[in-house]
């Protein structure tokens, strides 16, 4: 009898294929479009959530966990990579951008979550199998091992230098924001240690979806029947969902009777409405409109007074956004496709003006975490000429008497005080009106007559308003 062949013999376990974890894996992805394309997260998450929700990948816990797994990342990622840096026996640098968003999503579930020590790493590891490849999952498992040795609050012992020392660089890494980010936040805010931890705290807390009921559209009683929906802190149109949720879900949102929009925003909408003017009060100007939220608040709190508002927006896509938003308004608007810098609208034709110019965006860090990362000092000089440029457009827009709206989603000083006081020099025949009275209710609004709200304090954006009157 012929002797059978011998099968070869195999050492070690069977190799397995990795398994797919749907949560972990769509969190990568929100990840990487951040890193690589310059995505926003709260605009690439939602759509990849419904997405998997309707294909019942994901249920409400899911989701939630995908959430925080995106969010706590990006608001932690400074801390994070300096975590990972004493990890390693390379330059942060020289590892992949998809290997480090791996061993950052795994350092915020050792660091930043109760999910167990030995759950984070396996799960981060075969995530790192499914999109690496099982090489660099051995490397992920290494370095993740070692970030397990310490509890946060250890490791930032170990990192972060001393406050004495150095207090820009040790807010940097406690709290995860560029330096220059820290200093020009800590100059805007003024006062010692204790406020500006507040801020940087603030920032990288979750905020809550703060909705806006249009008036003459929609009532917050109705939108108080929501769940968990409380009472807006400062507006009389805002109403806050206390537990998240998703906005697009409810009726008067999805009808565009009621939007999303933070407090700070509408409480700056409001106070441009009703400062006080002599003489007409007909026509109304948001002269940088996109993508509407304040826009349609004017809208409609114009109609209510027989006042038309005309709504311009340099991007033709960012108009047809305010167009969708004033859409159904009870009274007369307009929009128009403009560049605030060179308006197609005759000088002085304008009782109240609002421009809310684009800036570094650093008062919705809690928002748009990643914006932290993504901006530079040098930035601030592309922005001063556009911001200049768009406020003495409407200097020149309001007529005499009138009042003009200057806002920004940034409290630093560059993008607020700054501007206005480069421009006052130019107009003389325009003033500052006390913006504090404007926002009732509201405490801590500094000394005037300009206002910088406050995440901390005010629980809203960091919004900064000017109103100034056109004299003569």
């Amino acid at each position: 009898m012929s002797e059978q062949p011998r099968r070869p013999r195999t050492t070690g376990k069977p190799h397995r294929r990795p398994k797919k974890d749907p949560v972990r894996f769509l969190a990568f992805e929100v990840l990487r479009a951040v890193d690589e394309r310059d995505a926003y997260a709260n605009l690439v998450l939602p759509p990849l959530l419904r997405k998997a929700r309707a294909s019942g990948d994901f249920d409400a816990r899911d989701a939630a966990l995908a959430t925080e797994l995106v969010y706590g990342t990006l608001r932690r990622q400074g801390t994070y990579d300096a975590i990972v840096a004493a990890c390693v026996d390379r330059p942060l640098r020289e590892v992949d951008p998809p290997v480090l968003d791996v061993l950052s999503l795994g350092a915020h579930q050792l660091l930043g979550t109760r999910i167990p020590t030995h759950a984070a790493v396996s799960a981060s590891v075969e995530l790192a199998r499914v999109v690496l490849g099982d090489g660099r999952a051995k490397f992920v498992n290494a370095v993740l091992r070692k970030v397990a040795q310490h509890d946060l609050d250890t490791w930032i012992e170990k990192i972060a230098p001393p406050y004495d020392d150095d207090p820009e660089d040790h807010l940097a890494v406690v709290h995860s924001h560029p330096r220059w980010v820290v200093s020009a936040l800590w100059d805007s805010l003024g006062g010692g240690r204790a406020g500006i931890e507040e801020l940087l705290e603030a920032d990288n807390e979750r905020p809550e979806v703060t909705l806006v009921a249009r008036p003459g559209r929609a009532t917050t009683e109705e939108l108080l029947r929501e769940e968990a929906a409380v009472p807006g802190r400062w507006s009389p149109y805002a109403v806050r969902l206390t537990e998240g949720g998703e906005p697009g879900a409810i009726e008067a949102v999805r009808s565009g009777r009621a939007g999303v929009q933070d407090e700070g925003s509408q409480l700056v909408a409001l106070a441009l409405a009703n400062a006080p003017l002599e003489g007409s009060d007909t026509r109304w100007l948001d002269g940088c409109a996109g993508p509407g939220g304040k826009a349609a608040l004017l809208a409609a709190l114009a109609a209510e007074r027989g006042a038309v508002l005309l709504a311009s927006e340099k991007q033709p896509h960012r108009a047809g956004l305010v167009a969708k938003a004033l859409a159904g308004n009870p009274g007369p608007y307009q929009v128009v496709a403009a560049d605030g810098t060179r308006p197609p609208w005759r000088p002085g034709s304008f009782d109240r003006v609002l421009m809310d110019v684009p800036c570094t965006g650093l008062g919705a860090l809690r928002r748009r975490p990643e914006a932290r990362w993504r901006r530079r000092p040098e930035d601030l000089d592309g922005f001063a000429p556009l911001q200049r440029g768009l406020l003495r457009t409407a200097l020149e827009s309001v007529r005499v008497g009138g009042v003009v709206g200057y806002a920004t989603c940034s409290p630093h000083l560059a993008e607020t005080r700054a501007v206005v006081a480069d421009l006052l020099k130019q107009f003389p025949a325009a003033e500052l009106v006390d913006a504090r009275p404007l926002l009732p209710g509201v405490p801590a609004l500094g000394d005037g007559p300009d206002v910088q709200l406050w995440p901390h304090v005010h629980g809203t954006d960091a919004m900064y308003l000017a109103l100034i009157r056109r004299t003569g």
